[in-house]
This record gives structure tokens, C-alpha cells and sequence, in this order.
């Protein structure tokens, strides 16, 4: 039985995760890792290029040579490089309200130095501040729909992150970071499901687009669900995951 490896969101930990894995569990052996920055791991810097190679490597170590990979938002980001990094180890995708970055070079400038800021407000003003702000932004306004402790649970999983990892984060892997992939989608062969959010208009758009450019990817969308479906739907989010793995 192939593993299947779980990379969560930027602000997110291998708790991300916690009403997922045991959905899955009966069908994979799940590995769920702190991308860097996050959770448990602490990095002065890092890269996507440097995060792709430590994620083959702890694979390889633990003895997969191929695994299947859901990647959300950041995660899924991190998936793609992965895909096309080692398309022979990588046996399928699951991408959840991800991208594969911008593909306007002045706009992927602008949304570098906007991270550049973001970061330094970060480690100026602490992950209070940050986690208040980021829960604010208007593309997790489907997260209100959340029960009150569901709410307090994903704030307090954000406390737990470290300024400084967040900001190293954002100026090593953020989307103005990252080379657009757009021009090499039609390269991704492996089987892929592309999973957006009813409810999350713009990343719902990008999926249709992508699905488009890849061979072997279709896109589905989870009613009553914004970018962060597998918070706010996990049951019917899992059941989508393991139709595609057991098909």
C-alpha cells in the first residue's frame, strides 16, 4: 500500500490535519510533516527548491520510493514542485484550493514585496497580531460558518507558530516567491484532483484553468465550503480523497 503524504497551509501544522487523518487512515498509511517555518520546524531560512528536496529525502529515508500527495493552498504549491521534481515518485495529486503561482512577473514582484512586509510586520508586532489579522482576510470568510470552538482551535493552532517562522516562510515560499508553473502544467501527467471550495470564487477559477492545462486532472467543487474545505466540510472533503485514491 502506497503512503500518502499531507502538506498542510501557510499558518498551518500537521494539526491541520486532525479531523482528516482518520478518514483516511483505514485506506493509507498518512504522513503528515511541518512544512518549514511551521509547527515543530524551525528554519532560518528556506526555500521551494530546498523544501521539495527535504520532503524526497524523508520519504526516501522512511523507504517510499512513490507516494500519492494532498497538498492545500501552500502545501499544494509545494506538491506541484514535488510532481515536477520527481514525476516518477510522485504517483498522483490532490490539490486543495491551491495555485501554481502568478504568472505576470510585475505582479509576482508586487506580491513579494507585499510578503517582504507582511513578514516584517510578523516579527515587528508579534503572531497575535498576525493570527487576528489573518483570520480577517477576506478569503477565509467561509470559516464564520464554524462552530465557536472549531474557531478558537484554528487560532490557537496559529499562536503556536513562531514570528520568525512564519516571516522566514513567507520570504523564502510565498506565491512571490515561487516561478509561475503555469507554462508546465501540460507536463504533469500523474492522476490529479484539483478540489476547491463552492464558495472560494477566485481559486475555483484558477482550478478550472489548470484542470484544463494537465492531462490527467479534473476539478471538483465542495458545496457550502470557501478555501478551506477540509476545515469545514472534513467528512464529504475525506470521502472525495479516498474515492480518488481507491479508484
Amino acid at each position: 500500500m502506497y503512503p500518502i503524504l499531507l502538506l498542510h497551509g501557510f499558518t498551518g501544522s500537521t494539526a491541520e490535519w486532525a479531523d482528516v487523518i482518520p478518514r483516511l487512515a483505514p485506506f493509507r498509511q498518512v504522513i503528515a510533516v511541518d512544512l518549514p517555518g511551521h509547527g515543530q520546524s524551525l528554519a532560518d531560512q528556506c526555500s521551494m527548491e530546498s523544501c521539495v528536496s527535504e520532503m524526497l529525502a524523508m520519504m526516501e529515508d522512511r523507504g517510499h520510493a512513490q507516494f500519492d500527495t494532498l497538498g492545500y493552498s501552500l502545501g499544494g504549491r509545494v506538491a506541484l514542485h514535488l510532481a515536477l521534481a520527481a514525476p516518477e515518485r510522485v504517483r498522483s495529486l490532490i490539490l486543495e484550493s491551491a495555485s501554481p503561482g502568478i504568472a505576470d512577473p510585475a505582479e509576482r514582484a508586487a506580491r513579494a514585496a507585499a510578503d517582504d512586509a507582511l513578514a516584517d510586520q510578523i516579527v515587528t508586532q508579534g503572531v497575535e497580531w498576525f493570527a487576528d489579522y489573518w483570520q480577517a482576510i477576506p478569503l477565509f470568510a467561509s470559516q464564520a460558518s464554524l462552530p465557536t470552538e472549531a474557531r478558537a482551535a484554528l487560532r490557537e493552532r496559529r499562536l503556536r507558530n513562531s514570528p520568525a517562522g512564519l516571516s522566514t516562510s513567507l520570504r523564502g515560499m510565498g506565491t512571490g516567491r515561487q516561478e509561475s508553473l503555469w507554462p508546465r502544467l501540460d507536463t504533469i501527467t500523474m492522476p490529479t484532483l484539483l478540489m476547491t471550495g463552492e464558495l472560494d470564487i477566485k481559486f475555483k477559477a484558477i482550478n478550472r484553468q489548470m484542470a484544463a492545462l494537465m492531462p490527467s486532472a479534473r476539478h471538483t467543487s465542495l458545496p457550502s465550503a470557501g478555501h478551506t474545505a477540509h476545515l469545514e466540510r472534513p467528512e464529504a472533503f475525506a470521502e472525495l480523497v479516498v474515492g480518488f485514491l481507491t479508484e
